[in-house]
C-alpha cells in the first residue's frame, strides 16, 4: 500500500514500484503511474491504487462429471493487472486519502471473478467426461482448458486483468468414492502380493524338496560307496590273509627243509665224527696195545727186584698227592710181599 504522510490541509503520498497510482481532481487526471510521489489536498483528491505485481490465487471448487460424480479440483492461478488505468475505471481500487486503504475488498472481488470464470470452464469440460477420465487425464486437460479460457475471456480483458499461468494440482472424488475406487487396485495389489508370497513359498518348498532329494541321493551314493569299500576291504583282507598263509606255508616248508637238511648234516657229521672217533680209538687202541705189548715184552727178561721198583714207581705215579708218608719196615715188607705175590704168577707164566 502507498505511504501517506499527513500535514495540516495537505497530505503526501509515496507509492511503490509495484503499485499504479492515479490522482484525480475536479474530474481530470492530475497524476498517474507507477512509483508516484506527490502532495495533495485530501478534501479534493480522488486516489486509486492498483497493484501491478503477479499474484497467486489458490482455488478449490467442486464439479460434476458425466456420470454424475462430484469431484474437487485443486488449482492455483497466477494473474496480474495488465492495464491498471482500465482496471481503475472498472473496479473499485480507490483508496482513502487520509488512511491509504481500499474502501472495499477489491482484491476479493477480483479473486471471486477469476475463480468463478475458471470454475465455469473446468465444470464445462468435466461435465462431458466420465469420472475415470477425470481422475486419469483430467489434470492436464483441465489446466489447458482453464488457461485458454481465462486468457481469452472477454470479461477479464475488459477489466484489465491478465492470467499469467494456471496450475492444476489434483482432481479428487469424494472420500467414500475414492476409497471404493482404491479397493479394486488395493485388492489386486494384495492378490498379486499373495500370489507372489504363495509362489515364493511354493518355490521354497520345491527347493527344500530338491535339497532333501539331493541329500537322500547323496546318502544312497555314500551307502553304495561304503558297501563297495567294505567289499574291497574284505577282498583286501582275504588276499592279505591268503598271501600271509602262503608266506607262512613257504616259511614252514623252508624251515622244515632247513631242519631236515640240518638234521641230515648233523647226522652225517655225527656219523663222520663217530667214524673218526672210532678210527681214532681203534688207532689209539692199536697204538696202546702195541705199546703195552712192547712194554710187556721189555719187562719179560727183568728180575723180580727190578719189577718191584718199576711197580712202585708206577704206583707212585698213580697215587694221589701225599703230604707226608711214613713207611715202616713192616708196611714195606707187606707191600713188597704182596707185589711179589702178584707178580710171581705172571712172571712164572711168562
Amino acid at each position: 500500500m502507498a505511504d501517506i504522510s499527513r500535514r495540516p490541509f495537505l497530505n503526501h503520498l509515496r507509492g511503490t514500484p509495484t503499485t499504479y497510482v492515479r490522482f484525480v481532481r475536479g474530474g481530470s487526471v492530475r497524476r498517474e503511474g507507477v512509483g508516484q510521489s506527490f502532495w495533495y489536498r485530501p478534501r479534493t483528491a480522488v486516489l486509486s491504487e492498483v497493484p501491478v505485481d503477479d499474484r497467486e490465487l489458490p482455488l478449490l471448487f467442486h464439479a460434476r462429471t458425466a456420470d454424475f460424480q462430484d469431484v474437487a479440483v485443486q488449482a492455483t492461478i497466477t494473474y496480474r493487472v495488465a492495464d491498471p488505468g482500465l482496471a481503475a475505471t472498472r473496479l473499485p481500487f480507490d483508496i482513502d486519502p487520509d488512511r491509504g486503504g481500499w474502501r472495499t475488498g477489491v482484491l476479493e472481488q477480483v479473486a471471486g471473478m477469476i475463480t468463478e470464470t475458471a470454475q465455469q470452464y473446468a465444470a464445462e469440460l468435466l461435465a462431458r467426461e466420465p469420472l475415470t477420465w477425470a481422475l486419469v487425464d483430467g489434470v492436464g486437460a483441465v489446466r489447458e482448458r482453464v488457461g485458454a479460457g481465462l486468457v481469452g475471456d472477454p470479461r477479464l480483458a475488459q477489466t484489465g486483468l491478465a492470467v499469467v499461468g494456471v496450475r492444476v494440482v489434483a482432481i479428487r472424488p469424494e472420500p467414500e468414492l475414492e476409497k471404493a475406487l482404491r479397493t479394486p487396485t488395493r485388492e489386486q495389489v494384495q492378490t498379486d502380493a499373495d500370489r507372489a508370497t504363495y509362489s515364493r513359498r511354493a518355490l521354497a518348498v520345491e527347493q527344500e524338496r530338491r535339497i532333501a532329494e539331493n541329500e537322500l541321493q547323496n546318502q544312497i551314493e555314500l551307502a553304495k560307496r561304503e558297501e563297495q569299500l567294505v567289499i574291497q576291504r574284505g577282498a583286501n583282507d582275504q588276499r592279505r590273509m591268503t598271501e600271509e598263509a602262503a608266506v607262512a606255508r613257504i616259511s614252514a616248508d623252508a624251515e622244515g627243509e632247513r631242519k631236515r637238511l640240518t638234521a641230515t648234516l648233523d647226522a652225517e657229521r655225527v656219523r663222520t665224527d663217530a667214524a673218526a672217533r672210532a678210527d681214532a680209538l681203534r688207532v689209539v687202541g692199536a697204538a696202546e696195545g702195541a705199546a703195552e705189548a712192547a712194554r710187556v715184552e721189555a719187562l719179560r727178561g727183568l728180575d723180580q727186584a727190578t719189577l718191584v721198583v718199576l711197580a712202585v714207581r708206577e704206583l707212585a705215579a698213580n697215587l694221589p698227592e701225599i703230604g707226608a708218608l711214613t713207611i715202616t719196615p713192616d708196611l714195606l715188607t707187606q707191600a713188597i710181599g704182596k707185589l711179589a705175590g702178584a707178580a710171581g704168577p705172571g712172571g712164572g707164566a711168562a
